[in-house]
């Protein structure tokens, strides 16, 4: 029987390793999926299989765990910039700069109230410890991760602060959701007003692309191009097909508009009525009794040499007699101006003849198989890029210590600039979504697994006779009144959608069943789109802040 006490006991095993990884990540994921009261942990209950499992004397060889933990977070954050970044500088803009202003404001308020505790009870929490609860109460494992490195950095040996991460993570994800709820309560919420209003500000603000067929009638416009005519109007819009004397056509700017002709036309919802009152009446056209058979094919752009060139630098007009009307990227149409940088995964809507658009599709791609493939080279030089950022030694005045942004920190802002320019880099990188969340999940669940393990021998000891209870309370207190303040705030002043402030609220915190609670208590769409405009800045801030407080107080 010495396999099976090797295969059990021996934390130098690569076996043993393998096997206890895999027993922890199982179990964990398997009970993540309980729900009570309708909520549920996830993958984050990995960690208490592994404080379990760890408590049992069941463990590995230092030095692998401590690999399998940062090689995880990399794993993990890395995909989370990519997955943000195409979006992160963006949210800034509008109505996102007043999120993310809020969503920086619980952030602050967050460490503020962590940092009040920490110096009220007089260093009876020590500061590694006190910011170890602070990542538990705001449900951010990331943070947590960058935290331990910067403690590294430090040369820390005190007790882990994955100890005051699990005892703080269950209230507080109970304590984002039930601020939400407080919040509705609070300010007496009607769920049918907010979502008549939500829809309302939608209609309003979304230019969602509108198809119409116009006759030209306006006298002013006769024997002008269609270019002057789209220079004067001021308005862009896309002429995809124009009817003159029976006969369809592929236009172009130098097409002379005349009395009758037909247009297909696609402009912003917004212009439609502009755009219609300037070149004639709305009408019905059947553009299949043509002369010239034309067909109109969404293609996927598949070839790399593709990524990152201008639409107009393709010349598809003069080379193909074909009209590009729109592009869509991520389930969103893009007018296709001459200016738009195409992207891997972009699809490209094509008008023309069958035999132009297929010779058009072989230019783009259009391999469905080859967009499946992984990106493997894209992941790997920003992982190389990312540790070499984050291994730099940054002086401050002021601070003894030069800063570093470290394994978390480094790889996540290279993994940002490279979803959001690494097309002009010829990096390609786009990922289906599954194949994101595959790596992310198991980067996760590796750093997790790793951290309960390597905590579970003294996480009993501390909540029965240490202050895992006292951690539990300052947990709460950290995560609920941060929320109770800003949501106050977000409300009384800026007076935002109460179904925008539960995603708000959820992005914040980075905190998905927060999430899926605001999902479901309405059909609109408001939680998810407040909750994507600030995760990826309530992420960033998440994961440097402790690590910089750390860096800046010890």
């Amino acid at each position: 029987m010495e396999w099976l006490e090797d295969l059990f006991w021996n934390p130098s095993s690569v076996a043993h390793i393998v096997f206890l990884y895999a027993f922890v990540i199982a179990l964990g994921v398997y009970l993540g999926k309980v729900k009570i009261f309708g909520v549920s942990l996830g993958v984050t209950f990995v960690l208490f299989a592994g404080i379990v499992v760890g408590h049992f004397g069941f463990t590995g060889d230092t030095h692998i765990l401590h690999f399998i933990r940062d090689f995880g977070l990399i794993l993990f954050v890395f995909c989370i910039g990519l997955q943000v970044g195409p979006s992160f500088f963006s949210s800034f803009k509008k109505g996102g700069m007043t999120l993310n202003l809020l969503a920086a404001g619980i952030v602050v308020l967050n460490i503020a109230v962590a940092l009040a505790l920490y110096f009220i009870l007089e260093g009876r929490i020590q500061l590694p410890m006190m910011i170890g609860i602070l990542y538990g109460a705001v449900t951010n494992t990331p943070g947590l991760g960058a935290a331990q490195e910067a403690l590294a950095q430090l040369s820390y040996t005190g007790p882990q602060i994955a100890l005051g991460y699990a005892c703080a993570y269950p209230l507080g994800v109970v304590g984002i959701i039930g601020s939400i709820i407080a919040i509705r309560y609070i300010f007496r919420i009607n769920y049918n007003k907010e979502e008549e209003d939500w829809n309302k500000e939608t209609d309003n603000t979304h230019q969602k692309p509108h198809l119409m067929h116009l006759e030209v009638h306006n006298e002013a416009i006769f024997g002008k191009t269609l270019g002057t005519v789209n220079n004067f109007l001021g308005r862009p819009f896309v002429c995809s097909r124009i009817r003159k004397e029976g006969h369809v056509s592929i236009p172009n700017q130098n097409t002379i508009l005349e009395k009758g002709d037909q247009l297909f036309v696609v402009c912003s919802e917004n212009d439609a009525d502009a755009i219609t009152a300037f070149i004639g009446k709305e009408v019905k056209v059947d553009w299949e009794k043509q002369d010239m058979p034309l067909v109109s094919r969404r293609i996927l752009v598949t070839k790399t040499e593709i990524n990152g060139k201008k639409l107009g630098m393709l010349n598809f007009r003069t080379m193909y007699n074909v009209n590009i009307t729109r592009v869509n990227r991520s389930g969103v149409d893009l007018f296709a101006n001459p200016n738009l940088v195409l992207q891997v995964g972009d699809r490209v809507m094509v008008v023309g003849s069958e035999d132009a658009v297929e010779r058009v599709s072989n230019v783009l791609g259009n391999s469905l198989k080859r967009l499946n493939e992984p990106n493997i080279v894209t992941l790997f030089v920003g992982i190389f890029m990312g540790i070499l950022v984050g291994s730099l030694p940054l002086a401050f005045p002021g601070i003894p210590t030069p800063v570093k942004l470290g394994l978390a920190g480094g790889p996540l802002v290279v993994a940002i600039l490279i979803g959001r320019f690494g097309h002009k880099l010829r990096l390609v990188t786009y990922t289906t979504q599954s194949a994101n969340l595959m790596v992310r999940e198991i980067g996760i669940v590796l750093f997790l697994a790793s951290v309960g393990i390597e905590a579970g021998a003294n996480f009993l000891e501390t909540v029965v006779n240490g202050d895992g209870l006292l951690y539990v309370g300052c947990g709460f207190v950290i995560t609920i009144v941060p929320l109770l303040i800003i949501g106050a705030i977000a409300r009384m002043y800026f007076k935002v959608n109460y179904f925008m402030l539960m995603g708000l609220i959820a992005g914040s915190n980075t905190d998905p069943p927060a999430l899926a609670y605001s999902n479901q208590a309405t059909n609109s769409d408001a939680p998810a789109v407040g909750y994507s405009t600030v995760y990826p800045l309530s992420m960033f801030l998440r994961i440097l802040s402790g690590q910089m407080i750390l860096l800046l107080m010890m």
